[in-house]
């Protein structure tokens, strides 16, 4: 079995590429490495991997891949590769994400289709539905009102996906539910409350701490991913939550609790973009994929406090950046 992941240097698409090669697969990893975060921490995240015979690292854009060479033998697609973070979608940053995001999964999905590939599972967002009026927001009945550039750019992508799907390239679009675990990004919450437990920054609370999510573990995402790709008869939009909503005055006790110590804190008001409540009606990922989310919230932060004190204890080589793109 062979897969392309997009994205593999990221947080969510290193460990689902560690994922798919203990099962036995073939990887080919595609990731342009953006500054949107410091590039060595994806280095970071490819410590194990670089290491691995099955895995093939391609540092480009996904607008410059020879997509067609890489498609020409069918492989599962995983498409996780986008330009995140809400805040940073406002202004002229958009342009990034029209970049990165819109034109990419355009250039993707119309090689796939010409290539004859079976599948592509893509990474979409809870971003597309905004503030709801009612929860849990499912994928057939609530409307998706997003609210920020970052939002919208995800559903187009949606939009795009069912185009090629009229075409005949069946696809499924992922909305994950606030991912969290070993290798978050920098700039979320749950790893700058993590780092501020740790000796780093003092955490800056947007809001009033009443805004709460549906936090959803990495392994359990990595897991959805693939059963995806694994379904028999999939819809083409399927929310990952997982089922964990808190708010996060009720996410800092608990990392509060953890850690042994309170946490350094500023309050500031709330952004423009931030949703207010985040919940998912995972009916269709639990029928569809046979999936259920197994870690639980207090397990999941054990798990990323563990991962971001060891690492403030003790980095990879730096020295792996340039093993990487040799």
């Amino acid at each position: 079995m062979r897969a392309v992941v997009t994205g593999c240097a990221g947080f969510i698409g290193s460990h689902l590429c560690e994922r798919l090669i203990d099962e036995g697969w073939d990887v080919v990893g595609i990731d342009v490495f953006t500054p949107y975060y410091d590039p060595a921490d994806k280095f970071d995240n490819l410590g194990r991997l670089l290491a691995e015979p099955r895995f093939r690292l391609l540092p480009t854009d996904i607008m410059q891949a020879p997509l067609a060479e890489l498609f020409a033998d069918r492989p599962a697609i995983f498409h996780l590769a986008a330009q995140a973070g809400v805040r940073a979608s406002f202004g002229d940053g958009f342009s990034q994400y029209m970049h990165n995001n819109v034109l990419a999964t355009q250039r993707l999905l119309e090689a796939a289709l010409d290539a004859g590939c079976p599948r592509v599972v893509y990474a979409s967002s809870s971003s597309v539905y905004g503030d709801a009026e009612q929860y849990p927001v499912r994928e057939d009945r609530t409307p998706t009102k997003p609210l920020s550039p970052y939002g919208v750019a995800k559903r187009t992508c949606e939009e795009i996906a069912q185009v090629y799907q009229h075409l005949g390239l069946e696809s499924v679009g992922l909305r994950y539910f606030t991912v969290y675990g070993p290798r978050q990004r920098p700039d979320m919450a749950m790893r700058r409350l993590c780092e501020a437990a740790c000796g780093g920054e003092t955490f800056a609370l947007y809001g009033d701490g009443g805004q709460s999510r549906d936090f959803t573990f990495v392994s359990d995402v990595v897991d959805a991913t693939i059963r995806a790709a694994h379904a028999p008869r999939p819809s083409p939009l399927i929310n990952v939550g997982g089922g964990y909503e808190a708010t996060m005055a009720e996410v800092i006790a608990t990392i509060e609790d953890l850690n042994g110590a309170p946490l350094p804190l500023t309050v500031s008001p709330s952004q423009r973009g931030d949703v207010r409540r985040t919940g998912a009606d995972t009916t269709r990922a639990r029928t569809e994929l046979g999936w259920q989310p197994e870690v639980g919230l207090v397990e999941g932060l054990r798990a990323e406090l563990a991962w971001v004190r060891d690492r403030r204890r003790s980095r990879p080589p730096a020295a792996l950046a340039d093993v990487a793109l040799r």
